[in-house]
């Protein structure tokens, strides 16, 4: 699929996320609710952008879907950990990333469901 396939620089604003994910888990208490839920948010705030990198290397429509479709449902679990931290009270410091969250999901589902579609919306074979 090559880079053509992709959205407007998906995988780099995916990157940013990720370095905006450790930037805030470095800054949370190290109490040991926080570093599971710190844990669990970098491991799948840092797979939005490695799942994407990989779509872009794709050679096929369902290559590259199945990465993206991962990327897309790894943003909805960075989403929930970061509502989580929100009711916590750190809403402060979690709204800037919730915002970007659910523009990567929406730039994902968008990218998702143009692969899936052929011209004119029919499954492409591939």
């Amino acid at each position: 699929m090559g880079e053509s396939g992709s959205s407007p620089k998906i995988e780099e604003r995916a990157r940013r996320f990720a370095l905006q994910v450790l930037r805030l888990v470095r800054g949370l208490t190290r109490d040991d609710g926080l570093r599971v839920v710190g844990r669990r948010l970098v491991r799948c705030g840092t797979s939005i952008g490695a799942n994407a990198e990989e779509a872009i290397g794709a050679l096929t429509r369902n290559e590259f879907a199945y990465p993206m479709n991962v990327a897309k449902r790894e943003a909805r679990e960075a989403r929930y950990w970061l509502r989580l931290l929100a009711e916590d009270g750190h809403a402060e410091r979690v709204g800037p990333l919730l915002a970007e969250v659910e523009q990567l999901l929406r730039m994902l589902t968008s990218i998702v469901k143009t692969t899936q579609s052929g011209p004119r919306g029919r499954r492409d074979p591939t």
